[in-house]
């Protein structure tokens, strides 16, 4: 690889209609990557094809073991650090770049900013100044990026420090990976990045949000059901897998160096939620089961 090399990796599972969207972001970036790597965790419905036709150079690697987001993501930076690439570029399957300048401008602000890593604004496909996922900024929830932006208005005009969603368009040093490693694959889905975003943070290298970049993906707020007129939300989803991982891992993350403090407040308020607002005795205790999962480091696959 040439120095300063960008190598995409982005991963994928029986999803090759998104996936197309995906890559087709990819190749129109006015700052061209020297190479695309796509884990297929999938290749009994291979995206070889997607891959191969996506007009870049690109590495299609097969894992006949489902490695989930975590383990994915894992295999692909590990095999771009061994190309040789100076920068990472995270992606999943079902998001893409908004705009073709997506890849430049992160870039742009890593390098003038001295930044480890920097991710866009993560925004709705279907309503792109409305945020995919909402973010927290102390006790205040935002919804849109008008918001954000707005209540950033008396700070740092192109940067949210401290904030990131790395596996929807982040940028990242390899040399930060050499800090912080890999995500961790125990935790298979749900909470890999957030246990990523604590590693860099307890790192106390410099990273943020790049206001002014968007990586596009859908709506996933509909999870985060508010309590007390929106002043506090519980992470609820439908499915039980989805449910599964995302309860189990939070119980790991929660007991882990840098979060223990923000644990504190978990049993009270999903007990709020599933006591008071949901008035379920049971889901609380099934809740509170799969916490203790993973504060034991009981990662099994879900059932």
């Amino acid at each position: 690889m040439p120095a300063g090399s960008v190598v995409a990796v982005v991963v994928t599972r029986h999803r090759t209609e998104l996936l197309v969207d995906s890559l087709a972001a990819i190749a129109k970036q006015t700052h061209p990557v020297a190479h695309l790597i796509v884990v297929d965790n999938g290749p009994d419905q291979p995206a070889r094809e997607v891959v191969e036709a996506c007009g870049v150079q690109a590495t299609w690697l097969p894992s006949w073991h489902n490695l989930g987001g975590a383990g994915g993501f894992a295999l692909g930076i590990l095999q771009a650090l061994a190309m040789g690439a100076d920068w990472i570029w995270l992606g999943d399957d079902d998001g893409h770049a908004g705009s073709d300048s997506a890849l430049a401008s992160l870039l742009e602000i890593a390098e003038r900013r001295e930044l480890a890593a920097v991710s866009p604004v993560v925004a709705d496909k279907a309503d792109p100044d409305r945020l995919a996922f909402p973010l927290r900024r102390g006790l205040v929830w935002h919804r849109t990026r008008t918001a954000l932006l707005e209540a950033d208005g008396e700070g740092d005009a192109e940067l949210l420090p401290g904030i990131a969603s790395f596996f929807n368009g982040a940028l990242l040093r390899a040399s930060t990976l050499d800090v912080i490693g890999v995500p961790d694959l125990r935790l298979f889905v749900r909470g890999d990045e957030v246990e990523f975003h604590r590693r860099l943070v307890r790192s106390g290298l410099p990273f943020g949000t790049a206001l002014q970049a968007t990586y596009l993906h859908p709506q996933g707020g509909e999870e985060f059901k508010p309590m007390l007129g929106g002043r506090l939300h519980a992470q609820d989803p439908e499915d039980p897998t989805k449910r599964y991982y995302t309860y189990r891992n939070r119980g790991y993350l929660m007991s882990q160096p840098g979060m223990r403090r923000i644990g504190l407040l978990e049993v009270p308020r999903f007990a709020w939620y599933f006591l008071v607002t949901k008035r379920s005795p049971r889901e609380f205790l099934g809740w509170l089961a799969l916490l203790n999962r993973g504060r034991a480091e009981q990662f099994h696959r879900a059932p």
